[in-house]
């Protein structure tokens, strides 16, 4: 399966067997934090399809001029595989295995990583893969220490172009039907800015333990009423005996 564009050929391929991937640890502590975190809420809330994929620090490849590149977001969503998942287990090659990713993200560490890099020669930079190899509609790059985050989508010249956010500083993402937004609060020991998904309707989607606390506050919410209602039949019951009327049970 092959596309071709003015100066670069792509081709599809699946990685060889005994092709030596980077195995370098990631940039920040903070980064699986902030993946693990995005995965969560959309499983919990029911929106990640049994096909879909989502990755951290997990290599998305293609081959550009015969040359295979390897580019491994921070977090990415594929909303389809065609193939099992033990043949993504190393990497993922779009259009051959799957769906191309609805969104790459990269989370910026103190350290350079390139994201704006839009090098076209080999190797690629991740700005070029992404928006010229890949061309993920939705690219962005977060800096959680200073909770800033810029939103890229592909317009019809197929360059990404920034994106301002709504009235509620969130951008909607067409292709998983939510909006994303900067959230400040804790989670798993850190305390600082995460990245959060909401639907259509402005609800937040919840943490596992956000849910558990949720459900208590029902439990105890319906309890309360139930006790309410019970107190409210004994006062009642009450008045009428002292009427002379014996109340129904």
């Amino acid at each position: 399966m092959q596309a071709f564009a003015a100066t670069h050929e792509i081709t599809w391929e699946k990685l060889p067997d005994d092709f030596v991937l980077d195995d370098e640890p990631v940039d920040n502590i903070n980064q699986p934090l902030l993946a693990a975190a995005l995965t969560e809420s959309l499983e919990l809330a029911g929106k990640l399809p049994t096909n879909a994929l989502t990755t951290s620090n997990y290599g998305i490849c293609a081959t550009l001029n015969n040359k295979i590149v390897v580019k491994a977001p921070d977090w990415g969503y594929v909303p389809s595989i065609r193939v099992s998942r033990e043949e993504v287990k190393r990497s993922y090659t779009p259009q051959l295995q799957g769906d191309i990713p609805a969104i790459v993200m990269e989370f910026l560490s103190d350290t350079e990583g390139g994201e704006y890099s839009s090098k076209p020669t080999y190797p690629p930079g991740k700005w070029f893969y992404y928006e010229q190899v890949l061309k993920v509609p939705n690219y962005t790059i977060f800096e959680p220490e200073a909770g800033t985050l810029e939103v890229y989508q592909l317009d019809n010249s197929g360059h990404y172009q920034l994106q301002p956010p709504n009235e509620n500083n969130r951008y909607w993402i067409a292709e998983i039907n939510l909006f994303l937004g900067i959230w400040q609060g804790s989670r798993e020991n850190r305390t600082g800015y995460w990245l959060r998904w909401w639907d259509e309707d402005g609800e937040l989607l919840l943490w596992g333990l956000e849910l558990a606390v949720k459900e208590r506050q029902e439990k105890d919410a319906a309890q309360q009423q139930a006790e309410q209602e019970r107190q409210r039949a004994e006062r009642l019951a009450e008045q009428l005996r002292a009427l002379g009327v014996e109340p129904e049970i």
